[in-house]
């Protein structure tokens, strides 16, 4: 898959996504709530990065809505340079302020935010994605460029990164760049994907 292939896939993915209505959302919502649920460090791990869902991405709100309850931690990522992510905590009804790019990031100090290697499972949108873990993103590079670091360790590995989309947006394979960042498992609202068995 050339860069015009990949520009074409994620236009014509991005748009399906943006098409589904509201219920359909939340239908899916619950079902990766569900399929996280099966994930022991979903259920335990302190420290959980994920995302604020816009433009059709699937919300989180569902599943991460437990976490507090469970003494773990939610964190959103926040723009902290060129082509890279901190994660700051967030909880429901805490301040936020959008980024560059339109998405809200939560307003707190600097000091609070935790970098890449300090979460234990991050939840990674996505546009397309295939057993073996690659993922196509929007592009910019930011989740591949933070997280570079794991290139060079035996997946998986801490933190453990976890692909999040719907189910139509599986394809049989992505072929890998030099820069990407391999995904451990996948959750869609049907399954949970174990993409280092593959």
């Amino acid at each position: 898959m050339d860069a015009a292939d990949r520009r074409d896939q994620r236009a014509r993915l991005s748009e399906r996504r943006q098409a589904l209505p509201a219920a359909a959302r939340i239908e899916a919502a619950q079902g990766v709530a569900r399929q996280l649920e099966r994930l022991p460090e979903f259920m335990v791990d302190p420290r959980i990065g994920g995302y604020w869902a816009v433009t059709g991405e699937l919300p989180l709100n569902i599943a991460v809505g437990r976490l507090g309850a469970r003494g773990q931690r939610y964190h959103l990522p926040v723009i902290a340079g060129a082509r890279s992510l901190m994660f700051a905590p967030y909880r429901s009804g805490d301040a936020l302020e959008a980024n560059r790019y339109g998405i809200p990031e939560p307003v707190v100090p600097r000091a609070q935010w935790l970098s890449p290697p300090e979460l234990d499972v991050v939840l990674v949108p996505l546009l397309a994605f295939d057993r073996r873990g690659h993922r196509l993103g929007f592009g910019g590079g930011y989740y591949d460029a933070s997280f570079a670091f794991l290139r060079e360790q035996a997946r998986p590995a801490r933190p453990l990164l976890v692909g999040v989309g719907y189910a139509f947006q599986e394809i049989s394979a992505l072929r890998a760049q030099p820069w990407d960042v391999r995904l451990d498992y996948v959750a869609t609202e049907q399954d949970l994907i174990d993409c280092t068995a593959a």
